[in-house]
């Protein structure tokens, strides 16, 4: 691989990345009781909870579906980003990207 191709790849890098960065990636639990919303930054965004989710006595439930969808929503930022840098790299593993 010599510098021009270096450089080419460097740049496709750099532009998935800023793509990555503006998509969001929305996961839920619970059948949609609970969404979040999160960045390709791994930011939430926004969380959204059904109000028959909750209940004084269901709380544990609540924290619970909660945390299941930021997982969800994480795996999915997480996955992309995965898949990102195979389509950059032809499935090379370059140590210190991602």
């Amino acid at each position: 691989m010599n510098m021009r191709e270096i450089q080419k790849m460097q740049q496709k890098l750099m532009k998935m990345q800023q793509d990555l960065e503006t998509s969001t990636f929305i996961g839920t639990a619970g059948g949609g009781a609970v969404t979040i919303t999160m960045t390709g930054k791994f930011e939430i965004s926004d969380v959204k909870i059904d109000s028959e989710a909750v209940s004084a006595e269901d709380v544990t439930d609540l924290e619970a579906m909660i945390k299941a969808a930021a997982k969800d929503a994480f795996d999915k930022a997480t996955e992309a980003q995965q898949k990102m840098m195979s389509s950059a790299t032809g499935g090379l593993r370059i140590p210190g990207l991602f």
